[in-house]
């Protein structure tokens, strides 16, 4: 996504309440992203995760922001404590089905939810930005954070997957 189109997205997201929709966790709950909470509500976005021994799209490599689901996944693991701590939830999100992501959920033994918008509700809704690959509907990587219901910064783009939970907890200081 070239850079001047990011800040029109960043922009547009900003102020916007998000919407009432319910979307799957790994866990089989459901997670209701349009409940104001007191607290931040940080959903980072990702193209995708590949199983073991999953090829990877063709020319994945080459797309930019493609790669580092899986390590920007991990750091926000890591750092999870961290995020509780300053009064901030995490959620990942990604248009791959809740049985797909169980299997990295309990692979990667992430301690917080992942959401599938696999039916592109959330995406539709906000007009997140998409591409295509390999005929798959893929977000593009960013994070909203959200307060009282309400879109009040977006990381976009992200051009280090593996620091970008250092970035959030670095902006949660000054927020």
């Amino acid at each position: 996504m070239p850079q001047d189109k990011t800040i029109t997205e960043r922009d547009r997201l900003i102020g916007l309440a998000m919407p009432q929709i319910q979307l799957p966790v790994t866990d089989g709950r459901v997670f209701d992203l349009g409940k104001a909470r007191p607290d931040w509500l940080i959903v980072y976005c990702y193209p995708r995760t590949s199983s073991p021994n999953t090829p990877t799209p063709k020319d994945w490599d080459v797309i930019p922001g493609a790669r580092g689901c899986t390590p920007q996944s991990c750091a926000f693991r890591d750092h999870y404590r961290d995020l509780q701590q300053k009064r901030a939830d995490i959620v990942g999100l990604s248009t791959q089905s809740t049985d797909y992501q169980a299997e990295m959920v309990n692979r990667l033994h992430l301690p917080f939810p992942v959401l599938s918008d696999e039916n592109l509700e959330l995406a539709t809704a906000l007009e997140l930005p998409v591409f295509q690959v390999d005929g798959m509907t893929l977000l593009c990587r960013l994070t909203l954070a959200i307060k009282d219901g309400i879109i009040r910064q977006v990381f976009c783009p992200i051009e280090q997957p593996e620091n970008h939970a250092d970035e959030i907890l670095a902006w949660l200081d000054h927020s």
